[in-house]
């Protein structure tokens, strides 16, 4: 059973930093590519980051160099760091995984956690 729990939101300023963590089970790393997304109130799904099998990752443009995805896989857990926060990353981040890399390119991931809040204020 797959189970993604993340934790490590809040309430920032602009500029500010955070750092996301999901611990997982159910996740072999070298079976499942995994990943965060976000989803703002009356918005769409946003894919952010995903990692794959090999450490490859992939991020949206609107992260890149502000955000950086990484996993250890001894303790089963996920991280997001993000840094120079801005009042638009304000979202719901999810946590998931699934085991076609096509899906979490595609930001279509199979499994997913509750969530945890990120809001920036200016």
């Amino acid at each position: 059973q797959v189970q993604l729990v993340e934790s490590g939101g809040g309430s920032v300023q602009s500029g500010g930093s955070l750092r996301l963590s999901c611990v997982f089970s159910g996740i072999t790393y070298w079976q499942h590519c995994m990943g965060w997304f976000r989803q703002a109130p009356g918005k769409e799904r946003e894919g952010v980051v995903s990692i794959y099998s090999d450490d490859s990752t992939h991020y949206a443009d609107s992260v890149k160099g502000r955000f950086t995805i990484s996993r250890d896989n001894a303790m089963n857990t996920l991280y997001l760091q993000m840094s120079s926060l801005k009042p638009e990353d304000t979202a719901m981040y999810y946590c998931a995984a699934d085991l076609l890399d096509q899906r979490c390119f595609g930001n279509q991931y199979n499994y997913k956690g509750q969530g945890t809040q990120v809001t920036v204020s200016s």
